[in-house]
C-alpha cells in the first residue's frame, strides 16, 4: 500500500510519517512538504500526485495557529487553507480509486452545539468568530469532497480531531495552541524565576485534548479497517478544566511560582467535547493519557527547541 502524506514535516504529518514508518503493512510511504511540492499551485499538485500514484493520500497539510493568530492573520487563514484543499481535491479527480484522508478540525461545529458534539451538528448554527475564517475553509473541503464523492466515486474520509499537542509542535508563544503555548511560557517562567505566572481567563472552561500520536493511530485505524464514513470526529473522551490543565503542567515543569487567572481575559466556550463515540464503536481508542502525553512533549521541547 503506498501512502502520499502532504505537509510531512508538520506536527501531525511528521507523526503519521514515524508511526506508519514503523508499520509493516504499507509497502511506501512518500512525505511531501512546502519544499518539494507547492500546494498553492495546481499544477504542481497535479504533478505530484500524477507521478506517484498513491493509493492513499493523506492531508495533513494546513496553516495552523492559535486564537491569537487565527483572529490576526484571518485573511491568510481562510485564503491559505483554500488553496491548499480545493488544490489538492481538483487534483484528485480523474483518480477515483484512491482514498483521501483529510483532517480538519472541531472548530468546524457551531460554537453554541450541545456537548458532545456529534459530527450530525454540522453546519447547524453560527461559528465561533475568532478563528471562522479557518473553520469555513475546513467546511468547504468536507463539502467538496463530498461533491467528489457524489459525482465521482472517490473515497474522501475527513478526520476532525479535538484539540492537539505532542511532539514536533509550535511552541511559539503567541501564535500556539493551549498546551505548547503553556508549556513555552511557564518554562521560562520557570528558568527566569518568576514568582507567579498569568494565564488568560478564570480557569474555568473544561477542554478536551488528544496527543498527535493517537490521531495517527486513529488514522491508520481507519485505513486498516476500510472505514468509509464521510465524517468522524476523533477525540479522547476526557475533558479537563483549563485550570487543572495549569497544574499538570506545572507539576511536570516543576514550576514553583503562583499561578493568577487573569479574570479580565476571556474564557472563550466554557465547554468543548467532542462525541467520538463513532470511531470507538468501530473499535479504536487512544492510548496516551494526558500526564503521560505532557511528560513526552516537554521533555521534546526540552531537547529540540529550549
Amino acid at each position: 500500500m503506498k501512502i502520499l502524506v502532504f505537509g510531512s514535516e508538520g506536527m501531525v504529518g511528521s507523526s503519521i510519517c514515524r508511526i506508519f514508518d514503523q508499520n509493516s503493512s504499507y509497502s511506501k510511504i512518500i512525505k511531501s512538504n512546502r519544499k518539494d511540492t507547492n500546494l498553492f499551485d495546481l499544477d504542481q499538485t497535479k504533478k505530484i500526485i500524477n507521478d506517484t500514484r498513491p493509493e492513499i493520500i493523506i492531508n495533513a497539510a494546513a496553516r495552523v495557529g492559535g486564537i491569537v493568530a487565527n483572529n490576526t492573520y484571518r485573511t491568510e487563514f481562510i485564503l491559505d487553507n483554500l488553496k491548499i484543499n480545493m488544490n489538492i481535491l481538483e487534483s484528485i479527480i480523474p483518480h477515483n480509486s484512491l482514498k483521501l484522508i483529510n483532517l480538519g478540525s472541531s472548530c468546524i461545529y457551531p460554537l453554541n452545539a450541545d456537548n458532545p458534539i456529534k459530527e450530525d451538528y454540522l453546519m447547524t448554527g453560527p461559528l465561533e468568530p475568532t478563528n471562522s475564517p479557518y473553520a469555513m475553509a475546513k467546511l468547504t473541503a468536507v463539502e467538496i469532497g463530498d461533491s467528489l464523492n457524489k459525482q465521482y466515486g472517490h473515497q474522501i474520509v475527513n478526520l476532525m480531531p479535538t484539540n492537539l499537542y505532542g511532539i514536533n509542535d509550535n511552541f511559539d508563544e503567541q501564535n500556539s495552541h493551549v498546551i505548547p503555548g503553556l508549556i513555552s511560557r511557564m518554562h521560562k517562567a520557570k528558568t527566569e524565576i518568576f514568582n507567579s505566572f498569568k494565564v488568560w481567563g478564570t480557569g474555568k472552561p473544561y477542554r478536551e485534548f488528544l496527543n498527535v500520536d493517537d490521531l495517527s493511530s486513529a488514522i491508520d485505524f481507519v485505513i486498516k479497517n476500510n472505514i468509509s464514513d464521510n465524517l468522524l470526529n476523533v477525540g479522547s473522551g476526557y475533558e479537563i478544566s483549563i485550570s487543572e490543565l495549569v497544574k499538570k503542567i506545572q507539576k511536570v515543569i516543576n514550576f514553583k511560582g503562583k499561578i493568577e487567572f487573569d479574570n479580565t481575559k476571556p474564557d472563550g466556550n466554557p465547554r468543548k467535547l467532542l462525541d467520538s463515540s463513532k470511531l470507538f464503536n468501530y473499535g479504536w481508542k487512544p492510548k496516551i493519557e494526558l500526564t503521560q502525553g505532557i511528560e513526552q512533549t516537554y521533555n521534546w521541547f526540552i531537547k529540540n527547541i529550549n
